[in-house]
């Protein structure tokens, strides 16, 4: 089991205000969807290198979409957008894939394959971009030992609980070490201290360096990382605190 840590003492970060330091940059960026109107609305902001900052508002608020823009999952109508010194929201063609390894993705659903092993599953990326076998084998196995999940690399994901698949999922994200981590909403399926848990893991990986962006509409637990908090409604960016 994953060692829990209180939440207190959280060291505040500052908000980034320095565009040569920033990771992710929005300028002015509008989502609009031909059946549903605007999703995203004129919204700017970036986020530091080493900064772990959370995306909050209501169902709907355009949360899953403005993470889903910063892997090109979706492009924007209007708008730029800068990661890691690269514009992408006119990126094509193989420069895409490029852009996903600098990346790390955890979903609410998991979005587990469960006719393979969570050793097969969390080994996905690193077979994508051509790893040797052995560097698999190494890096998977460090990654499950992390989540605390090292005894069941040979499970499939029906066997595993909802605490766990997510933990699956993390060790997925994490296994090609990348410098960005995007979560959306990764504890919405969990209870209160499972959901302590993996907060805390994102904290650990931001205090070794890596970037963390998680869309959370769970103000509570949120509150208790005195982190940067950028507030979404109906699609525009409303307070930054």
């Amino acid at each position: 089991m994953f060692s829990r840590q209180p939440l207190t003492g959280a060291v505040k970060v500052p908000p980034c205000n320095s565009l040569l330091m920033s990771i992710i940059e929005f300028k002015h960026v509008t989502k609009r969807y031909p059946e549903s109107g605007e999703a995203l609305s004129d919204v700017s902001f970036a986020i530091e290198r080493g900064e772990m900052a959370f995306l909050t508002g209501h169902s709907g608020a355009g949360k899953s979409t403005l993470l889903r823009l910063i892997p090109v999952i979706e492009r924007p109508t209007r708008g730029e957008i800068i990661i890691d010194g690269v514009p992408i929201h006119a990126l094509q063609g193989r420069r895409i894939p490029y852009l996903r390894r600098k990346l790390g993705l955890i979903f609410q659903d998991y979005r587990l394959l469960n006719d393979r092993t969570i050793f097969d599953n969390v080994a996905l990326p690193l077979l994508i971009t051509g790893h040797n076998p052995q560097d698999i084998g190494r890096r998977v196995r460090a990654a499950l030992d992390k989540v605390g999940l090292l005894r069941k690399e040979k499970r499939l994901p029906p066997a595993l609980s909802g605490g766990e698949k997510q933990r699956v999922g993390i060790a997925r994200a994490i296994v090609h070490k990348p410098p960005l981590i995007l979560a959306d909403e990764p504890t919405g399926n969990l209870d209160r201290e499972l959901a302590e848990e993996i907060m805390l893991m994102f904290r650990e990986f931001n205090e070794v360096g890596v970037t963390v962006m998680i869309a959370s509409h769970d103000l509570d637990l949120v509150r208790r990382f005195s982190r940067r908090t950028l507030r979404l409604e109906q699609g525009r960016l409303i307070g930054v605190s």
